[in-house]
C-alpha cells in the first residue's frame, strides 16, 4: 500500500515540477515582484501536498525584507519548504542552474548561484547579496554549505555574512527538522547525505509514515560589532537550538 501511495505521489510531483516549469516560461515574466513571490510559495505549497507534508511553522517568518535568513540543511525538501513558509532568493551552488528542470524552477524563483570553488566569485556574490539586502530583499543561506545528517549540526561557513555586515541588515536563524506526524518523533527519511542518490532519498520520504516539516523562525539580530566569524557561531548555536525544539 505504502509503494502504491508513493508511486502516485511521485507521478503528482513530476506533473507538478512540470507544470512548474510552464509557469516559469509563461507567467511569471510578465508578473510584478510581489505577485511571483506569491505565486512561488503557492507553489511550493502545492509541491509540499502532492509530497503528503505538512508544514509547521513556529515563530514569525520575515513580513519584508531586508533580512538573510540563516538555516541548517537536511534535505532535498529544505528549499520548498522554506519557500512554502516564507518565499525568499536562495543562494545556491552554481552548478544546481544547469540541472535539468530543477535548474528552471530554481533559476525562476530567483536563486542567485555562486561558484563555491572561486575566491572571486564570493566577492561577487557578497556584494550582488549585499545590493539585494539593500534593495530590501528577503534572501536565505545554508551555511553548512552542504546536508547534514540531522543529527549533528556541521560547522558553518562564515563569507556570505559579510553581505549582511556590509548591507547593515538583520540576520534571522532558522532551525529545520523533520517529525513524524503521529509519534512526533525526528524523521530522517529525508535527508540526503554522503553518496545517496536524490531518487532514492525521495522514494524513502514518499514511502515513509505521514511527515511534518517544521520551520523555526528565531528571532532578527544584528551584527551588534561582531566579525562575520564570531557572528557566525553565534548564529549556528542558536540555529541548533531552532532546529531541536
Amino acid at each position: 500500500m505504502r509503494r502504491m501511495r508513493a508511486c502516485w505521489r511521485l507521478l503528482r510531483i513530476f506533473g507538478h515540477i512540470l507544470g512548474g516549469v510552464w509557469v516559469a516560461a509563461v507567467r511569471l515574466p510578465r508578473l510584478q515582484a510581489s505577485q511571483q513571490s506569491a505565486l512561488v510559495q503557492v507553489w511550493a505549497l502545492a509541491f509540499l501536498e502532492h509530497a503528503g507534508i505538512a508544514l509547521e511553522i513556529r515563530g514569525q517568518p520575515p513580513v519584508t525584507g531586508p533580512v538573510l535568513l540563516v538555516s541548517n540543511h537536511i534535505s532535498w525538501l529544505d528549499i520548498p519548504v522554506m519557500h512554502a513558509a516564507r518565499h525568499c532568493r536562495f543562494v545556491s551552488k552554481s552548478d544546481v542552474q544547469d540541472w535539468p528542470l530543477v535548474g528552471t524552477l530554481a533559476t525562476a524563483a530567483g536563486t542567485l548561484y555562486i561558484e563555491r570553488s572561486s575566491r572571486r566569485d564570493a566577492l561577487r556574490m557578497t556584494h550582488l547579496m549585499r545590493d539585494a539586502l539593500l534593495a530590501g530583499e528577503v534572501l536565505a543561506v545554508f551555511p553548512e554549505g552542504t546536508t547534514g545528517d540531522g543529527r549533528v549540526l556541521l560547522p558553518f561557513h562564515a563569507n556570505l555574512l559579510q553581505a549582511a555586515i556590509a548591507g547593515d541588515a538583520p540576520v534571522q536563524p532558522v532551525g529545520l527538522h523533520f517529525m513524524d506526524q503521529a509519534s512526533g518523533d525526528i524523521s530522517h527519511a529525508p535527508s540526503y547525505i554522503g553518496d545517496e542518490s536524490l531518487l532514492g532519498s525521495i522514494w524513502r520520504t514518499l514511502c515513509a509514515p505521514p511527515i511534518v516539516a517544521v520551520v523555526h523562525y528565531g528571532e532578527p539580530e544584528g551584527a551588534q560589532g561582531r566579525d562575520r566569524r564570531a557572528w557566525s557561531e553565534h548564529l549556528r548555536q542558536t540555529v541548533d537550538g531552532l532546529r531541536q525544539r
